[in-house]
């Protein structure tokens, strides 16, 4: 009887895999909702719907943009986290995740733990620029600048607890710079600071940079990214001089933590296939990144120790959302 009991179990056991095979071989089968947790127009935006009509060209299924904006992010993450883990509510998010987990002190759910992994789409650097008055070529000669200079130099940000705030305050820890952090509205606004000398230097994202580098507005001085930008080609990276220092504007997907993980593969695999395209690819460069993809895993463990990163810079700093 035990035998036969065991038998039949394990005939369940098996049932149950080849239907969750048989599930995710058929996925998707109806349509599919990807939110983007900022609003539309933005570098998330265009590359969630180049991704979305990649998918839809190479699985026949319509993946909605859906754009939730609110709390940098967390809104529409945290509506993802609460999704059923059916592989029908995706998540194409940024680095701000990352940050916010630690920004926030209240939080209704927990990114690491509630959220799926499936793969990292894209690399996007800060740009370390100064005003051409600024009298400095190299990040070591900025810093020891901000050092001499009674009060230290003037930082701009995109706003407070935006990477490009906490890169500024990477550089105090990191380098021991002195400077004033002067938090503006967005990446418009700073990189307009900068060109009109109201500030003195910035990590600006490298899309705002861009044009003004070329015209001589500004001058760059390094990437923040592990690698050197294909962008930037000859921009060393911060973490090349001050050890450590690395901070990514990176694009990823997730799903609801719990979801199938064939169905998380065969997403990753679709996503792999995608970054492949031409369009998308020059999109992403255009946008001054560099396409990447990962396995689940690689994110995932990319993930936390972005979340461990930020949690220590931000105590350290003292910085909150306001």
């Amino acid at each position: 009887m035990r035998g036969r009991k065991i038998l039949q179990l394990a005939a369940v056991a098996a049932g149950m895999t080849l239907a969750g095979a048989v599930f995710a071989q058929a996925w998707p089968t109806k349509t599919v909702r990807v939110i983007v947790p900022f609003g539309p127009g933005g570098g998330t935006d265009i590359q969630g719907r180049l991704l979305s009509r990649k998918f839809y060209d190479s699985m026949g299924q319509t993946f909605v943009i859906e754009n939730r904006a609110g709390a940098s992010g967390l809104i529409g993450a945290e509506l993802i986290a609460r999704s059923p883990p059916d592989g029908y509510n995706i998540l194409f998010t940024t680095a701000s995740l990352s940050v916010n987990i630690s920004l926030y002190k209240k939080i209704a759910f927990d990114p690491v733990k509630d959220l799926q992994p499936v793969s990292w789409i894209s690399s996007v650097p800060l740009v370390l620029v100064v005003h051409p008055s600024v009298p400095v070529k190299s990040a070591q000669e900025l810093v020891a600048l901000t050092k001499r200079q009674k009060g230290g130099l003037n930082g701009a940000s995109n706003g407070a607890g935006t990477t490009s705030h906490l890169s500024l305050e990477m550089l105090k820890q990191f380098a021991g710079a002195k400077l004033e952090h002067i938090a503006y509205k967005g990446g418009g606004p700073a990189i307009a600071a900068m060109v009109s000398g109201e500030v003195d230097f910035q990590f600006a994202t490298a899309l705002a940079a861009q044009p003004f580098i070329k015209q001589g507005k500004v001058r760059a001085l390094a990437v923040t990214t592990a690698k050197r930008s294909g962008t930037f080609p000859d921009l060393p990276t911060m973490d090349s001089i001050y050890p450590g220092f690395e901070s990514d504007n990176w694009y990823a997907m997730f799903l609801p933590a719990g979801t199938p993980k064939d169905i998380v593969a065969k997403l990753n695999a679709e996503i792999l296939k995608a970054l492949k395209a031409p369009d998308l690819r020059d999109f992403i460069v255009k946008e001054g990144g560099d396409p990447v993809g990962s396995t689940p895993e690689e994110l995932a463990a990319y993930f936390k120790r972005e979340v461990e990163k930020y949690a220590k810079i931000i105590k350290a700093g003292n910085i909150t959302a306001d």
